[in-house]
């Protein structure tokens, strides 16, 4: 994989938002790129930003706000210049000969940040799939830094006939990482399979709303958490006691962001099919957040580009500890007007605030389980215990050879009970 983390980068910054947008959300998005930056392990040492109409197709920018980034680049003493928006392979490859630095945009320094902080063999394998995937139409412009500035995948000097060479390297790895992660995604197949009886949620939500942390919260147990961008990648699993003797299995997601790769989505598609594969997706807010609205609506974007955007949902809005009661209660009326779906407010850090997600999460679960009623039997005691530990029993009559068990039963347990001897099965009406 490519490896773009040099010793600390001094990273210049630029913004060119549609002159439409509002500006308190274009200093937001600028924003948003330093702690992309600084996540990547850059410093931030200048901002420039120009409202545009339209993508210059030189710059992008301006030409004379182009040369005024050129002698703020200088006076800075930057090595890096990281544009908010995707630059087409003619314009990164212009910026660089008027800045004589190395140019990145929002894409490449959301892909190295996932090159750095992906775990797991998966992970590592999508993320560097995406990686090749962006490099192959800009490797002609890669040629003119690779020497002075990092290692490359075959890159090793100018030459056209190497270049071709190093194209054919890349198509083949690409080949390889997409069999490989059909592998994969075959193996989780058979994985989900396995948990099919179970009661299945899955966290997504923007990057740092709170995922993990929450994860960590319901299940007790120990996940990396850090508050940065994208602190996590790998997908994680855990057992939540929901009470009653139910319980589900939680996924954390990869979180989503503003403009995120496309050939990331498209990589990372295998692991978000745990999330069209749950019963229930848990939608995390940053509820402390200012610009939560747009951070809403960039998760359903990306879920509706996975085709989830119908799918069964929950709101939990997040960190309301950092709210005052005010603030909490405007937000919460706020809610009740604007959304149909169900919403819950908690901290992660508060215990106490979690039972309303465990009890929304239960009466899902009690929603998909069969009323009826089970004649077994008094002999077949495995039958009746079967109920007793997966279904919930509302009522039991006993008489000499029959024991009549009113519950709720999932699916799985309906099915086997079904083809047991003796057992009959009626629907309560």
């Amino acid at each position: 994989m490519i490896d773009l983390q040099t010793p600390v980068d001094r990273a210049f910054l630029v913004g060119a938002p549609d002159r439409d947008l509002p500006k308190r959300l274009a200093e937001e998005h600028l924003e948003e790129l330093a702690r992309l930056t600084d996540t990547a392990g850059g410093q931030v040492v200048g901002t420039l930003s120009q409202r545009i109409a339209r993508p210059h197709p030189r710059f992008y920018i301006g030409d004379g706000k182009a040369h005024a980034l050129a002698e703020a680049v200088r006076e800075s003493e930057a090595d890096l210049v990281v544009f908010d928006e995707d630059l087409s392979p003619a314009q990164g490859k212009n910026l660089e000969e008027l800045l004589d630095v190395r140019v990145m945009d929002r894409s490449e320094l959301i892909l190295d940040i996932f090159a750095t902080r992906a775990r797991s063999k998966e992970a590592r394998m999508q993320v560097e799939l995406a990686q090749l995937e962006y490099l192959l139409p800009r490797l002609r412009r890669m040629w003119n830094h690779l020497s002075r500035i990092r290692g490359g995948i075959g890159l090793r000097g100018p030459g056209e006939t190497q270049l071709e060479t190093d194209r054919r390297m890349i198509g083949t790895r690409i080949g390889e990482l997409r069999r490989k992660l059909r592998d994969v995604a075959k193996a989780r197949a058979v994985q989900r399979k396995s948990r099919a009886g179970s009661f299945r949620a899955a966290l997504v939500g923007y990057t740092n709303a709170g995922k993990s942390s929450l994860l960590r919260a319901l299940s007790g147990t120990e996940l990396f958490v850090e508050d940065r961008l994208f602190a996590t990648l790998d997908s994680a699993t855990r057992s939540v006691a929901l009470g009653s003797g139910h319980e589900a299995l939680v996924t954390d997601t990869v979180g989503f962001i503003r403009k995120l790769p496309h050939d990331l989505v498209a990589s990372f598609r295998s692991t978000l099919e745990e999330a069209g594969e749950s019963d229930v997706l848990i939608h995390v807010i940053d509820a402390s957040h200012s610009d939560w609205e747009e951070h809403f609506e960039v998760v359903d974007g990306v879920l509706e580009e996975l085709g989830l955007a119908e799918h069964d949902r929950v709101l939990v809005f997040n960190k309301i500890d950092r709210l005052t009661h005010a603030e909490e209660e405007a937000l919460r009326e706020r809610i009740r007007a604007l959304e149909p779906i169900p919403a819950v407010f908690l901290s992660a850090l508060r215990p106490e605030t979690l039972g309303a997600l465990r009890d929304t999460l239960r009466a899902r679960v009690l929603s998909r389980l069969a009323h009826v009623v089970v004649s077994v039997p008094v002999e077949d005691g495995e039958a009746i215990a079967s109920l007793y530990r997966e279904g919930e029993v509302v009522a039991r009559v006993d008489d000499d050879t029959t024991v009549a068990i009113t519950a709720r039963v999932p699916a799985p347990l309906l099915g086997r009970l079904a083809k047991r001897t003796g057992v009959t099965v009626e629907d309560v009406e």
